[in-house]
């Protein structure tokens, strides 16, 4: 179940919330909403994915898929701590907790955060339509996934609550590491603006310093990862659909070369987590000591 609802992720509610699952917005809408069947909210997911990570891609500070607290560092510009010289061994058991969180606390917070900064991806929600929707969308999943099993289905509480928890930790650990691929691997380079709050490349050109593509001729990566592993093709065209992304490659690659500029790729997803964990063990490492 839990390998379904990474499937699920990647494949519908990703292209669906993007707008690139169908020509019709209410089809994009209906797909985009099985965010919640996966304990998810899609107002905190478009702002966090669609406008925080898109828009400001491996930018300290601005981007939130960088942001794992004083747990995790991802780049040089956190803040480094002296445990996070064993989070190339610990990250991976926290990785688990992806989805799992987003179902107990982090809409919550994201939610109110979002709110105060009036962020939005389209048209900024009333705050009571958004809490309103929280809650319920919170109170159905968890009537659906926990409430009706033990009372309809009697079966053990302590059943239910180690399925649940075992579904969360399998789909937050595939997630959390396909997404990890693309942007925290030692190719990915993490650039800062400078002190008029300028980038040093256009949008475009700065997606190609910050992604990386995984394992493009795997069938079944392809298949499962709904397209995360050609993330270049997805970063410079998020609103095309995720099953076209292979023929745009060649264009993508070709053009990119033209103009001597990057074009990332692991060949393999064994190559990439290697390159990952890497990453890791150098951002754990005391700053003074890195070369």
């Amino acid at each position: 179940m839990g390998i379904g609802m990474a499937g699920v992720g990647m494949n519908v509610m990703h292209d669906g919330n993007h707008g690139s699952y169908s020509s019709k917005k209410w089809i994009n809408k209906l797909m985009g909403s099985s965010m919640y069947i996966l304990a998810g909210n899609v107002y905190n997911w478009q702002v966090q994915h669609n406008v925080l990570h898109h828009t400001y891609t491996n930018i300290h500070g601005h981007d939130e898929d960088m942001d794992a607290g004083r747990i995790i560092r991802f780049t040089k510009h956190a803040k480094w701590m002296k445990f996070h010289k064993f989070q190339h061994y610990y990250s991976v058991f926290l990785y688990g907790l992806l989805t799992f969180n987003w179902a107990l606390t982090t809409d919550f917070k994201q939610t109110k955060r979002y709110l105060a900064r009036k962020l939005a991806y389209g048209k900024l929600p009333s705050p009571i339509k958004q809490w309103s929707t929280i809650v319920i969308t919170k109170i159905i999943y968890l009537l659906i996934w926990i409430v009706v099993p033990m009372v309809i289905m009697s079966i053990a509480w302590w059943k239910i609550l180690i399925g649940f928890f075992v579904m969360h930790y399998v789909a937050g650990l595939i997630l959390s590491i396909i997404f990890q691929l693309a942007h925290m691997v030692e190719e990915a380079q993490m650039p800062l603006p400078d002190t008029t709050g300028t980038m040093k490349n256009t949008w475009a050109i700065h997606q190609l310093f910050t992604t990386v593509n995984f394992s493009t001729k795997n069938r079944i990566i392809n298949w499962f990862t709904g397209g995360l592993n050609h993330q270049v093709e997805h970063h410079i065209f998020p609103h095309i659909s995720h099953i076209h992304y292979t023929k745009i490659s060649k264009i993508v690659k070709q053009t990119a070369q033209e103009f001597n500029l990057p074009y990332n790729e692991y060949k393999t997803t064994r190559k990439a987590i290697i390159a990952h964990f890497k990453h890791l063990k150098q951002m754990g490492m005391k700053p003074a000591m890195r070369s």
